[in-house]
C-alpha cells in the first residue's frame, strides 16, 4: 500500500471551527475566521490542519450530529468559503483534513426522515431498525413519533442513529450481514461523500469512531475489512489523501487501512501514563502522570506497551501523539509553562505524526462548568482562542459580539498570543522551535527509527531517533529534581535545549528540562 508523500514530515494542527475565530460577530467562529489566521497557522510549523464537522447540523453534539454531509452549516459560511480555505492553506503548504462522522447521522437527517417513514423507500435499510418497537436490546432507541414501527441503533447519543454497515454476526432477524445490498449502498454512500469533499480540495479524513461501523464485530474483522476497501479505492485514485482513525488500537486500525491511529483510549494505557493519570483528569483516576513536575509516575507503562505496539506495526502506518483534542481536558491541566515545554519535547520528536490542539501552543486553559451544544462535560477544552490581551480587544480578539457560544476563559493569567509573541521565552516560541527541529532533520519524521535510552531508570526520558544518515537522542527531565546521565558516544552538535547541559560527557539536566542532540555515527 502506498502513502502520502507529505506524511512523513506531518504536523496537524486541529481546529475547532466554532471557537478560532469569528469574523461575523455572531459569537460563533467561522471558515473565514480560519482563513483569516492562516499567517498564524503556518507560522507554527505546522503542514496540516484537521477541521472537526463544519456540516450541516442541529449542534446536539458540537457538529457530529450531521443533517447534510454536503452542506457547509451556515453559522461556519459557504462551500465557497471552504473552497476558498483549501486554496489558501495550500498556497502556504498547508493540507485540510476534514473531519469525517463516518458512523451516525443526525436525527433531523433527512436520510433518517425517510428512513423512519412506514412505507418502503431507498433509505428504509440506511440505518439499523428492529422489526418493532417491541424488540430490540441494547443501544436500541424506540419513539412514538416516528411511523415505522420499530426501535433504531444509536450509535452514541439518541440523537445519533446508526447507519447500515451490518452486522458482521447478525443474531436477530432484522440484523443485516455486511453484504446486504442495503449495507452496501451505506458503504458507497460513505464513499460519495468523501469523493465529494475530495473534489472540493480538501486533503483526507479524519474518522470518528472509526470501528463502530460494523456491529457485533469480534476483533473487528469486518470493519478492517471494510476499511482496508476504502484504503485501496483511495491509494488508487488518491494517492495524496491521507486517512486517519480514532480508533485508539493501532493493531488493529493500521492493519485496517488508516496511514494514522491516535493512541488516546482506555485500552492501551501507556499515552495516558504519560499525561492523564490524575484524579483531575478523570474521576476514575488515582495515579500519577509520568510527565509532572512532581516526579512520582513511571515510564514502564509507556515504555513497555509502546514497544509492544511498535512490534505489531512496524511498517504498517503510524501511532501518533497528541497534545489534546476536543474530547479530553486540555493538557496544561496542572501544568506550568515548563512542564509542558518538557511534555511538547516529547510529544514532537516522537515517531509518528504529533497532533497539536488549537490553543495548546500557548497553554490555553481548560475552564469548568460551560455546557452548550451537547459537550457534555467537554465544553471547557472548547473555548473560544484567546489571540489579543484582554485589555487589547474585546474576547481577546476572537469576535466582537456581545455575545459568544461559549465564554473566554477570564483568568488574570489566560494565555493568549499576544501576551506569548512578546515573551521569547514563551511556550509558543518553544512550540515553533520544536517543530522547525522536527522539520530539519529527517531522524525525527513519522518514520525514523526509535530506540529506548535508560529505559531502567524512573527519570529522565532517553531515546535516540535515527534516519536520513543521523542519529538524534532526547533526553527529558519533566520532575523538579535535577538529573545527572552519561553520553559514551562523540557528541556532533546540541540541536536544542532548556535547561540541561551537556559537557564533557556528562547530561545535567535541571527541573522540567530537555536536551536534543546529534552524536556521531
Amino acid at each position: 500500500m502506498s502513502e502520502p508523500k507529505w506524511l512523513k514530515d506531518a504536523v496537524i494542527y486541529q481546529i475547532y471551527p466554532q471557537s478560532f475565530k469569528d469574523t461575523n460577530n455572531d459569537g460563533i467562529g467561522d471558515l473565514p475566521g480560519i482563513i483569516e489566521k492562516l499567517p498564524y497557522v503556518e507560522s507554527l510549523g505546522v503542514t496540516a490542519i484537521w477541521l472537526s464537522p463544519f456540516y450541516e447540523s442541529p449542534f446536539q453534539d458540537a457538529g457530529y450530529d450531521v443533517t447534510d454531509y454536503y452542506k457547509v452549516a451556515p453559522r461556519y459560511g459557504t462551500i465557497e468559503d471552504f473552497r476558498h480555505l483549501c486554496d489558501a492553506a495550500h498556497a502556504r503548504g498547508i493540507k485540510v483534513i476534514c473531519d469525517l462522522v463516518a458512523g451516525h447521522t443526525s436525527i433531523e437527517c433527512d436520510w433518517f426522515r425517510q428512513s423512519a417513514r412506514a412505507g418502503k423507500n431507498e433509505f428504509t435499510d440506511r440505518y439499523i431498525w428492529s422489526d418493532s418497537r417491541e424488540t430490540g436490546g441494547a443501544h436500541m432507541n424506540a419513539r412514538d413519533d416516528y411511523e415505522r414501527d420499530g426501535q433504531y441503533y444509536c450509535n452514541f447519543f439518541a440523537i445519533q442513529p446508526a447507519l447500515n454497515y451490518g452486522y458482521a454476526i447478525p443474531t436477530e432477524p432484522w440484523q443485516m450481514p455486511c453484504d446486504a445490498p442495503a449495507c452496501l449502498e451505506t458503504r458507497k454512500a460513505l464513499v460519495d461523500v468523501m469523493e465529494f469533499w475530495i473534489a472540493q480540495g480538501c486533503d483526507g479524513f479524519r474518522v470518528d469512531m472509526a470501528n463502530s461501523l460494523v456491529k457485533n464485530d469480534p476483533g473487528y474483522q469486518q470493519n478492517i475489512k471494510l476499511w482496508q476497501e476504502i484504503r485501496a479505492l483511495f491509494d488508487e485514485k488518491y494517492p495524496e489523501c491521507v486517512l486517519i482513525s480514532e480508533w485508539g488500537e493501532p493493531e488493529n486500525a493500521l492493519e485496517a487501512g488508516f496511514h494514522c491511529d491516535m493512541t488516546i483510549g482506555e485500552r492501551h494505557l501507556f499515552y495516558l501514563s504519560l499525561f492523564r493519570y490524575e484524579k483531575d483528569w478523570s474521576f476514575d483516576r488515582t495515579g500519577h502522570s509520568y510527565f509532572r513536575r512532581e516526579g512520582k509516575g513511571c515510564v514502564y507503562d509507556f515504555s513497555d506497551g509502546y514497544q509492544y505496539l511498535l512490534s505489531l506495526t512496524r511498517d504498517k502506518g503510524y501511532i501518533c501523539f497528541i497534545t489534546g483534542n476536543h474530547d479530553i481536558q486540555r493538557i496544561s491541566i496542572g501544568r506550568d509553562e515548563e512542564e509542558l515545554k518538557a511534555a511538547y519535547a516529547f510529544i514532537f520528536t516522537m515517531p509518528g505524526v504529533p497532533f497539536l490542539y488549537y490553543g495548546d501552543e500557548i497553554g490555553m486553559h481548560n475552564t469548568y462548568n460551560h455546557e452548550t451544544e451537547g459537550s457534555k462535560g467537554r465544553g471547557g477544552c472548547r473555548i473560544p482562542m484567546a489571540w489579543k490581551l484582554k485589555e487589547n480587544a474585546k474576547n481577546f480578539g476572537f469576535s466582537n459580539s456581545d455575545t459568544l457560544y461559549l465564554p473566554m476563559d477570564d483568568a488574570p493569567d489566560a494565555p493568549s498570543v499576544e501576551r506569548e509573541e512578546t515573551d521569547p521565552n514563551s511556550l509558543l516560541h518553544m512550540t515553533r522551535r520544536l517543530l522547525a527541529l522536527r522539520h530539519e532533520h529527517p531522524a525525527l519524521w513519522a518514520d525514523g527509527d526509535f530506540t529506548f535510552l535508560c529505559q531502567h531508570s524512573r527519570y529522565p526520558l532517553a531515546f535516540e531517533r535515527s534516519g536520513g544518515g543521523e542519529r538524534i537522542r532526547v533526553f527529558i527531565n519533566p520532575s523538579e529534581r535535577e538529573q545527572e546521565c552519561y553520553e559514551k558516544l562523540p557528541v556532533k552538535e546540541v540541536l536544542l535545549s532548556y535547561g540541561a547541559t551537556l559537557e564533557n560527557g556528562i547530561v545535567r539536566m535541571g527541573a522540567c528540562s530537555f536536551i536534543i542532540y546529534r552524536v556521531d555515527e
